[in-house]
C-alpha cells in the first residue's frame, strides 16, 4: 500500500485485524522507501497520522468527525443519529480504541526511523551565503550541489510569512531555474553574476548554496531538506 488515507481508521471495516493489514502494508512500503533513502511523502505524512491518531486518543469526540458522510438535505438529520449512534456503541468503539493502541507505536517506529535519516541528510550539508548577502532575504536563489558532480541545480525560491496564536511562520515555494556547470572559471559567484543579467527582475538577489557531502535522491530527500536549511538560515538572519 504506497499511502494511507486520511480517514483511514475509519474508513470501510471497522475491524482491528483488517485495519492492522492496512496499517503493517502501508508501513512495509515506508520502510522501503527510507531504506532507499527516499523521505518524502512519508515523513511528512507519518508525523499527520501520528498526530492525528494521538488527538482522536485524547479526544475521542473527533472520531465523529472521520467517519466518512455523505449526506444530502433529505436524509442529513437521520444519517447524524445513525452515526452518533455508531460511535455510542460500545464495541465499536472498544475496536477503534484497540486499532490506536497498536498503531501508534508502529507509527511512532516508523516516524523515529525517518527522523533519524532526516537528521543525518541534514548533517551531510553545509548552507552558506553566495557572494554579498542580501538586506532582502526573503526571495532569492538556492544552489543546490552534490559533489563530485560539477553541475548545480539552481532554484529561484521565495518565502511566504504568515503567523499563528504564537508566532511566525514561514513557508516556501521554489520554482526550478536551470542547471549550471560548476568550473574554475565558473564559479558560484559567477553563476549568480549570470542570473542578475538574464533575470533584471531580481538586481541584488539573496542566493544560497545548499552543498551536500553525500549524494541523495534529489526530489525525495535533498531537496526538502535543503529548503528546510533554507527557511532556518533565513529566520536566523531575520
Amino acid at each position: 500500500m504506497e499511502t494511507l488515507n486520511e480517514n483511514w481508521l475509519t474508513e470501510g471495516i471497522i475491524d482491528f485485524e483488517y485495519k492492522k493489514y492496512v496499517l503493517l502494508a502501508y508501513l512495509k512500503n515506508v520502510k522501503t522507501c527510507f531504506q532507499r533513502v527516499e523521505l518524502y511523502p512519508f515523513l511528512a505524512d507519518l508525523v499527520f497520522h501520528y498526530r492525528n491518531l494521538m488527538a482522536l486518543k485524547e479526544n475521542k469526540s473527533l472520531i465523529f468527525d472521520r467517519f466518512p458522510k455523505q449526506l444530502s438535505l433529505d436524509n442529513l438529520r437521520t444519517l447524524e443519529v445513525n452515526y452518533k449512534k455508531m460511535i455510542e456503541d460500545d464495541a465499536i468503539m472498544q475496536e477503534i480504541e484497540s486499532i490506536i493502541e497498536f498503531s501508534l507505536p508502529q507509527l511512532k517506529t516508523s516516524l523515529d526511523e525517518g527522523s533519524f535519516i532526516y537528521d543525518y541528510v541534514e548533517s551531510q550539508c553545509e548552507i552558506s551565503p553566495v557572494g554579498l548577502t542580501s538586506l532582502y532575504a526573503n526571495e532569492g536563489y538556492l544552489f543546490i550541489s552534490q559533489p563530485p558532480q560539477k553541475e548545480t541545480d539552481i532554484y529561484r525560491y521565495q518565502v511566504t510569512i504568515f503567523d499563528n496564536s504564537n508566532e511566525k511562520l514561514r513557508g516556501i515555494h521554489t520554482h526550478y531555474v536551470l542547471k549550471a556547470t560548476r568550473s574554475f572559471s565558473n564559479t558560484y559567484e559567477q553563476i549568480k553574476l549570470h542570473l542578475i543579467r538574464k533575470y533584471s527582475d531580481l538586481p541584488n538577489p539573496a542566493t544560497y548554496l545548499v552543498l551536500s557531502k553525500l549524494k541523495f535522491p534529489m526530489t525525495q530527500t535533498l531537496m526538502p531538506v535543503a529548503k528546510r536549511l533554507l527557511v532556518k538560515q533565513i529566520s536566523k538572519a531575520a
